[in-house]
């Protein structure tokens, strides 16, 4: 496998190609989301191979947004599939990465660790403190494409969304459940006043 190949080819694509509108979706998210697989994988365990179909699958996880907002998982496993046997990934490998990213899918459906892994880095943001900052572009994102309406509409959404959400491993929800907890009661308060 050529990862750093294939980590140039799809960071390159995504830093060039991607809409100027995708405020959220965009390198910035992409690049955050790697750091913290890697971070997780080094405490979940993850090393060797597994590790790298980790990381490759980060890089490709929202490469779908190059084609369209849409089904952007089933877009991104395109786009891996196509470019990756370039790189030496062989179809198991592949298959793996598939996987990954579809459990990014919201609701987010984890089959095993590495699909838990990508799935909390990818939602890491929630129990940050950049919450606000980072909650903001996606909101300004998907307000420019008429998903949501309203400040107070999103709060709404966020506060649904925060409810519902669980991070699946040990090590994220010992780093980042309170600090969720305390943004879902913060936008409660928000709300109610």
């Amino acid at each position: 496998m050529d990862f750093e190949g294939a980590k140039h080819f799809i960071t390159e694509k995504l830093r060039t190609e991607l809409s100027a509108e995708l405020s959220y979706h965009n390198i910035r998210h992409v690049l955050d989301v790697y750091e913290i697989a890697d971070k997780l994988a080094v405490m979940e365990g993850i090393a060797g191979e597994d590790r790298t179909l980790l990381l490759t699958a980060v890089l490709f996880h929202d490469s779908g947004f190059l084609r369209s907002k849409n089904d952007h998982e089933t877009a991104s496993c395109e786009i891996a599939t196509q470019s990756l046997p370039a790189f030496g990934y062989e179809p198991r490998q592949i298959d793996q990465i598939l996987g990954m990213i579809r459990a990014t899918r919201l609701p987010q459906t984890p089959q095993n660790l590495m699909e838990e892994i990508i799935c909390d880095a990818d939602l890491d943001y929630l129990g940050r403190d950049d919450f606000w900052t980072i909650g903001n572009t996606l909101f300004e994102e998907l307000k420019r494409s008429g998903v949501v309406s309203s400040l107070a509409e999103w709060d709404h959404q966020q506060i649904a969304f925060l409810e519902k959400h669980s991070y699946f491993t040990k090590s994220a929800n010992a780093t980042r459940k309170a600090t969720k907890e305390t943004h879902l009661a913060e936008l409660k308060t928000r709300v109610s006043s």
